[in-house]
C-alpha cells in the first residue's frame, strides 16, 4: 500500500509497484480531496480514503482506512456497506485485536520502526509486528520506517505488506 498526498505520488507508487493507494492528506480541503480521490478512482489499483467515509462513497473509492481514534468500525461499515474495504491504523497489540472484533478488513500497524512520518510514536520493532501478525485472522500490513531493504524483514514477520509513505516521494 503506498501512502500519498496527492494525485503525482500516486501515480508514481503504481508504477512502482504498489498493489493498494491510501490518500491521506489531511491539511487540504474536501474539495481537494474529492478532486484527487476522483483523479486516482481511474487508476488501476483501488483506492483507500483516510478517515472519509464521504469522499469513499462520493468518489467511488474501494474503502477507508481509519486512525485509531477515528469513528468505530461499525459505523464506518453502515456507512460504506459491505462491499468497500475498511481498515484501521493501530498502535498496539490490543487495538489490532479489538479492530478485528469490531469488523476491520485489516489492520496497518507501527511505527514498526523510528520515522519522520510517524513523530511522537514509539517505534514497536519487528517482534510486536510479529505478535500482532500472529495474534489475528486479518491482514497485517507494516508502517513506519519502511525501506526497500526492510520489506522482507516485515514479510518475515508474519505481516501480509507493508504500507509505505517515503518510499513513493
Amino acid at each position: 500500500m503506498a501512502v500519498v498526498t496527492n494525485a503525482e505520488a500516486a501515480s508514481r507508487a503504481v508504477d512502482l509497484g504498489a498493489t493498494i493507494i491510501q490518500l491521506r492528506a489531511p491539511d487540504v480541503s474536501a474539495r481537494q480531496v474529492e478532486e484527487m480521490a476522483r483523479l486516482l478512482t481511474a487508476s488501476k489499483v483501488p483506492l483507500l480514503i483516510s478517515s472519509r467515509c464521504d469522499m469513499a462513497i462520493a468518489t467511488g473509492a474501494a474503502g477507508v482506512n481509519l486512525p485509531e481514534k477515528d469513528i468505530p468500525i461499525a459505523e464506518a461499515r453502515r456507512l460504506l456497506g459491505p462491499k468497500r474495504l475498511v481498515g484501521r491504523s493501530v498502535h498496539t497489540l490490543e487495538a489490532a485485536r479489538e479492530s478485528a472484533r469490531q469488523g476491520a478488513d485489516y489492520v496497518i500497524f507501527g511505527p514498526v520502526w523510528t520515522s519522520p512520518t510517524h513523530a511522537g510514536g514509539d517505534a514497536q520493532g519487528l517482534s510486536a509486528l510479529a505478535r500482532v501478525a500472529r495474534s489475528v485472522k486479518i491482514p497485517v500490513l507494516a508502517i513506519g520506517g519502511v525501506t526497500r531493504e526492510r520489506i522482507a524483514a516485515c514479510l518475515a514477520a508474519g505481516a501480509a505488506g507493508y504500507a509505505a509513505i517515503r518510499l513513493f516521494r
